[in-house]
């Protein structure tokens, strides 16, 4: 069974262009979200899908230089550049991961994907994203992959729904069967956001790498983010009160 991970990631984003190469401690953040990610020991490989526009070359150059997969497919029809790359990469699962999401723990990938191929085929789909309950940028969506390829085809081309992926797979109630994680205690911080919309997020992703790169930690886990985040509460008011 082939488990594909996928990172969507383009540099059109309106309220913070570009910020998936923006640089932390010395690394673009679509790097360092790459690496933490192949951290899992349940992926067979992470592929970035990215756009079919000239302004994404750049995305492109990064995985070149660094031996990265990447699709490239449409911006605005998301659902067909994902399903592209599962169709072309033969993924039996699909983990669905965002390009705004640069702190991804690699214990909780693990933990959801663990859970769909131990009660496969059971679920069509499960995910720790349906109710809020860990920090927003820990979202892991597993799924069948041939799934999103029926809803690929079962969605009209002229859908204003095809700019999403995975709520194809819920939408519509008894179609797949869904199954939904939620934290643990000590992982259930709903309010501390670990996405990068914003400015004020990225002011927020870099204080917390920088934090740990400066002893010497490539890799740190939520739990220690949280633990430094417990120790310096003015970060995790930064960014609590930005539109989302």
């Amino acid at each position: 069974m082939k488990v594909i991970g996928s990172i969507q990631a383009r540099m059109s984003s309106t309220r913070l262009p570009g910020k998936v190469l923006k640089e932390i401690a010395g690394k673009p953040m679509l790097l360092r979200q790459i690496e933490r990610i192949k951290r899992s020991r349940l992926l067979d490989e992470v592929v970035v899908a990215t756009t079919v526009n000239t302004s994404d070359d750049a995305i492109v150059d990064l995985c070149r230089r660094h031996g990265i997969p990447f699709y490239r497919g449409s911006e605005e029809d998301v659902l067909g550049r994902v399903s592209g790359l599962v169709r072309e990469w033969k993924a039996d699962v699909h983990v669905e991961f965002f390009g705004d999401s640069p702190l991804t723990d690699a214990h909780i990938i693990d933990e959801a994907v663990g859970f769909y191929l131990k009660n496969a085929p059971r679920y069509d789909f499960v995910s720790n994203s349906i109710k809020t309950t860990y920090p927003p940028g820990q979202e892991i969506i597993v799924y069948r992959g041939s799934a999103l390829l029926e809803a690929d085809a079962e969605t009209a081309s002229d859908d204003p729904l095809r700019e999403h992926v995975s709520i194809h797979l819920t939408r519509c109630p008894g179609r797949f069967k869904v199954f939904g994680l939620e934290a643990p205690p000590y992982y259930c911080f709903p309010d501390i956001y670990l996405e990068v919309d914003t400015p004020q997020d990225f002011a927020v992703i870099s204080a917390i790498v920088r934090h740990f790169v400066d002893r010497g930690m490539d890799y740190f886990s939520l739990s220690q983010i949280l633990d430094f985040l417990a120790a310096h509460p003015e970060l995790t008011e930064t960014n609590r009160d930005v539109p989302r």
